[in-house]
């Protein structure tokens, strides 16, 4: 049940600076800050005792502390890894951890809260500490407003032991420190986390709730809660939590819909039931460049090219194969600065996606050449344009085709053909490998298959004869080695064929 549930909210101290801080220990002490184009988009808390503050300018954070040093953080490659370290580290700990950018995670410990839980229960509840502070208790700390015979408020004492415990690890493996929210679910724990900081922890109990969606002066700080639907709300009326919880119900389900307006009401009430899901690997690979003007098709194609080569690195490192490939573009606006984007995708070509892995500049040429198609399909060059963004996005992304030994792929394919044959399947090979346009490939498809055809129906009878099934017509005979296939147990033919 709801009530059952720990939910840890793990957020990071100004992670790229100290991401920089452990590249650079020289810089522990003295104030930093990360720079992107002209912006400070984050600093450590040297410079804060300053006055500098995440997303000043670099002239005015210059102003503030002439003595800010500033590192440039265009290249997010550490910061990418450092980061999913961090979620690995976690799920040693426990399996339900759900990323939330580079700096934030979701950890569910229910599990192990009710492994402890049992544990205490069974000594009599003594003993048993909050870890951190407690949200809206204003009394000293751990002398607490908390019943640990009531199994809600024992299970956040635990979690928040859980949780320091975490926050502990994340310091000692990576040296890197942060806050935590202990909550009953998500939207709570995310909300609590940043009560106390930097590098300490809050739990909230049941009772404060309330107090602390009532503590939101904006509705847009409701987790879940966007700059669209923010706007829509105002123009309803709806501007702070309050405003949400106490508006008509009926009225609300008329103008956003019901399940809309049902789930933003819930969680105007603190109420989020949705489950802590393990990030796993990624599912995109993608990056951007945002820049005050950009206007011409060379500038574009240079910036597809600056773009490119380290999404290619990253997707090489994870090992998977893209099979789709997005543009987006931002026009200049003056009105809706950050909303004004647009996009197109298309199939990345099958023989473009067997190059990925290999030598990057092989396959980089073609990739402009797609992308930039995809440019002209949203830009009448002919036309004056002003961007101001560029995206670019890998994304269906799937594993390699098995070929470790031990694997049904390891001996189906790229086994020596049966004598004779060698030549003929040879031909076949290399006609489908063609590299030519998308109706050439279906015709040089067509024409492996005829001959594939040909070549199995000369081993037709002998297989029969054995009792064995056929080897299936619509395989690329240089798919099977058809002798091996007949080795093979006849649930693993079928499971072959039914994947085929």
């Amino acid at each position: 049940s709801a009530a059952c549930r720990v939910v840890v909210h793990v957020d990071l101290d100004c992670f790229y600076a100290q991401v920089e801080m452990i590249r650079n220990p020289a810089l522990r002490d003295k104030p930093l800050g990360v720079q992107q184009k002209s912006i400070v988009v984050t600093c450590n808390y040297e410079a804060r005792k300053c006055g500098v503050k995440k997303l000043m300018s670099v002239k005015d954070a210059k102003e503030k502390c002439p003595q800010l040093i500033l590192v440039n953080g265009e290249d997010l490659t550490p910061y990418r890894e450092m980061s999913y370290k961090v979620t690995e580290l976690l799920g040693e700990f426990c399996p339900l951890v759900e990323r939330l950018g580079f700096d934030e995670n979701f950890v569910d410990i229910t599990e192990i809260v009710e492994k402890r839980l049992k544990q205490l229960q069974g000594s009599g509840c003594s003993g048993a500490c909050v870890s951190g502070h407690v949200y809206n208790h204003r009394g000293e700390l751990n002398l607490l407003p908390i019943n640990l015979h009531d199994t809600t408020h024992a299970r956040l004492v635990i979690g928040s032991q859980v949780a320091e415990e975490l926050r502990e690890a994340v310091y000692a493996r990576l040296g890197l420190t942060g806050c935590a929210g202990v909550a009953s679910n998500k939207l709570l724990s995310k909300l609590v986390s940043g009560t106390f900081k930097p590098n300490q922890q809050t739990v909230l109990l049941p009772e404060s709730c309330q107090d602390l969606m009532r503590s939101l002066d904006r509705i847009q700080k409701v987790p879940g809660i966007g700059y669209k639907m923010t706007k829509r709300l105002e123009a309803l009326g709806v501007r702070s939590v309050c405003d949400l919880q106490a508006f008509p119900p009926a009225v609300l389900e008329k103008e956003l819909g019901v399940s809309v307006a049902q789930r933003i009401q819930k969680l105007s009430y603190g109420e989020d039931d949705s489950p802590v899901i393990p990030s796993g690997p990624p599912q995109s690979f993608s990056d951007e460049d945002s820049f005050k003007k950009c206007s011409s098709e060379v500038e574009v194609k240079e910036k597809i090219e600056e773009l490119l080569p380290n999404l290619l690195d990253r997707i090489h490192k994870d090992g998977r194969q893209p099979h789709t490939l997005r543009l987006t573009i931002r026009q200049f606006s003056s009105t809706e600065r950050w909303l004004n984007r647009e996009s197109r995708q298309c199939p990345i070509p099958p023989h473009l996606i067997q190059r990925f892995g290999k030598e990057s500049s092989n396959i980089l040429s073609p990739l402009v050449d797609i992308l930039m198609k995809l440019f002209r399909k949203m830009i009448d060059v002919d036309l004056p344009f002003h961007l101001t963004l560029l995206s670019i996005c890998f994304s269906n992304l799937k594993d390699l085709p098995s070929s470790k030994k031990g694997s049904i792929g390891f001996y189906l394919k790229q086994m020596s053909p049966p004598s004779g044959s060698g030549k003929r399947v040879r031909e076949v090979e290399d006609v489908s490998q063609g590299e030519g346009s998308a109706s050439q490939n279906q015709n040089c498809n067509r024409t492996g298959t005829t001959k594939a055809r040909k070549l199995s129906e000369g081993k037709k009878s002998n297989i029969k004869e054995a009792g064995i099934p056929d080897c299936p017509f619509h395989l690329p005979f240089g798919d099977i080695d058809q002798e091996v296939f007949r080795e093979l147990p006849q649930d693993i033919q079928k499971e072959i064929i039914s994947e085929k």
